[in-house]
């Protein structure tokens, strides 16, 4: 008789070989080169992660980019924008376009480039010489000078904050043409050159003032333009008051630093900022940013405000909604998952690691899903208990509390097999990066235990959400399967529509290919 160990029995066990090997050398499925430039552009962050430099990351965005073609390149540019928030991304496709395809460059660039911050980072990468040229080029200089002639006052004085290069630099190098006396009067201030006050925008009219005679009305500028004053109290009160709503969610430490919520009715006000709608809508809040800042915040933090953050977080995550039938959610908790989220970066690391993406994402789905199933994992699944009526901010700390061990991405499906559990909906997050289970050949252990999960529940289906750039998963794309990438709320749109059967066949790439340009 045969070796019945080698060859048992596995419902499904005729998935595809995965021919191909992750980052820990084990077997594994490559993304699609179109998927892997999507995967990229939302996770990427041109940092060290745990697994790739910045380095390898930028030379594999600029491989994908010569053999795909400009119009997938620009959509997932805008998407990447305007969908998943991302900055240095967007801009390097941007500045590749600028060298593959001046035509698909001026479609999206005022789509990607939506502020100073953009505009600077579009700049600063052609700059570099990275994508094959260190010098501006006709089509990025006439794009450049328009985005200055049409940007309002408001958006011109913001950008003026920053350097590397500076909005000053920028102008130094295309030398835009003013056409009114108000624009000549900003470069001039900008320049340091001799310029009319009375001319100059009035929001820049009471800084210069200001800044001379501390008796004016306080200027309404850019806080960044006022800390070098030595702002006092009710000054740094006034910057709370008038700041975006990032700017507050990332300043609240310097605001107890210097008494602002002493004052009374302060925290009340901050807080109901935080907390707006409107203004967490505009913002384009990413969950994660609102975790970064309420772990950041400081015993000094009134609880008001460290309230208005978890109410932020519910408001943030809204557009999640309940999936039909049973769910089961996997985050991964392995050590992997330690790096922080955006990459390390010598000085300005985030202080959210990629542990904590997964516990947000489980716990956001709990909360939409009373009766989800919350499997952690690392070379086995974890056990946990979490009270649905917390707050996600709460869940999402016990979850990454976790952490430790090898990543093992089939142990929820061999957990799930065993207990013989019924399910509808099977959401991973992870990096992906299985080794603990590697087989020496045929399908991945998580196809074959998905396989065999598919056989007891026939309309279920699997998602993978991907929260770094590693170039390969454990599950197959098909029918029933989707890759995402990302740690925006956009993911919970795609698994939204790919639950309710709306995403056609290449799912994720898919949407980004109805990007309208």
């Amino acid at each position: 008789m045969a070796n019945k160990q080698l060859f048992q029995t596995m419902q499904g066990a005729f998935v595809p070989a995965a021919v191909d090997k992750n980052r820990e050398g084990a077997p594994a499925y490559k993304y699609s080169p179109k998927h892997l430039l999507a995967q990229y552009a939302v996770t990427g962050c041109l940092n060290n992660t745990f697994y790739a430099s910045g380095e390898y990351q930028l030379a594999k965005v600029l491989e994908l980019s010569k053999e795909l073609d400009a119009e997938f390149i620009a959509k997932t540019a805008v998407y990447a924008r305007e969908s998943a928030s991302m900055k240095d991304m967007p801009a390097l496709l941007l500045a590749v376009l600028s060298t593959k395809s001046p035509e698909y460059l001026r479609r999206v660039f005022d789509r990607v480039v939506d502020n100073g911050r953009m505009l600077r980072n579009f700049v600063q990468i052609l700059r570099s010489g990275a994508v094959g040229r260190k010098s501006l080029g006709s089509a990025p200089k006439e794009l450049v000078k328009r985005w200055l002639s049409s940007a309002n006052d408001r958006r011109l004085i913001e950008a003026a904050v920053g350097s590397d290069p500076s909005l000053a630099d920028i102008v130094r190098m295309v030398h835009p043409k003013p056409n009114d006396r108000v624009r000549e009067a900003f470069y001039g201030w900008l320049l340091g050159k001799p310029y009319a006050l009375e001319a100059l925008p009035q929001k820049l009219q009471e800084y210069v003032v200001y800044k001379f005679d501390r008796s004016h009305a306080f200027p309404d500028v850019p806080f960044q333009m006022l800390t070098a004053l030595g702002l006092k109290r009710d000054e740094w009160a006034m910057v709370a008051r008038r700041g975006n709503w990032h700017m507050v969610r990332m300043n609240l430490n310097t605001f107890a630093r210097h008494g602002v919520f002493e004052i009374d009715g302060m925290a009340q006000v901050v807080a109901d900022k935080l907390r707006d709608p409107e203004a967490i809508e505009k913002a384009r809040v990413l969950p994660y940013q609102l975790l970064a800042a309420y772990r950041a915040a400081g015993p000094d933090i009134p609880n008001e405000v460290r309230e208005a953050l978890q109410d932020a977080m519910e408001l943030a995550l809204l557009n999640i909604g309940k999936f039909a039938g049973r769910v089961v959610v996997c985050p991964d908790v392995s050590g992997s998952m330690s790096t922080p989220a955006t990459g390390l970066r010598k000085g300005a690391s985030s202080a959210v690691r990629c542990i904590d993406v997964a516990g947000l994402v489980a716990a956001a789905v709990v909360r939409a899903n009373r009766n989800a199933i919350v499997m952690p994992f690392e070379n086995v699944v974890r056990s946990i208990v979490l009270n649905t009526r917390d707050s996600v901010m709460t869940n999402a700390e016990k979850l990454a509390a976790i952490g430790g061990g090898g990543t093992n991405c089939s142990a929820p499906l061999r957990s799930l097999n065993a207990r013989n559990v019924q399910a509808d909906l099977v959401i991973f997050v992870s990096d992906n990066q299985s080794w603990a289970d590697a087989r020496n050949s045929g399908a991945t252990e998580m196809m074959r235990h998905w396989a065999a999960f598919k056989a007891r529940n026939s309309e279920a289906k699997l998602v993978c959400i991907d929260i770094q750039p590693h170039g390969t998963s454990q599950a197959l794309e098909r029918a029933d399967v989707l890759n995402v990438g990302g740690f925006s709320d956009e993911v919970f749109n795609v698994v939204n529509a790919f639950a309710a059967g709306k995403l056609s066949a290449g799912h994720w790439t898919a949407k980004i290919e109805e990007v309208l340009i």
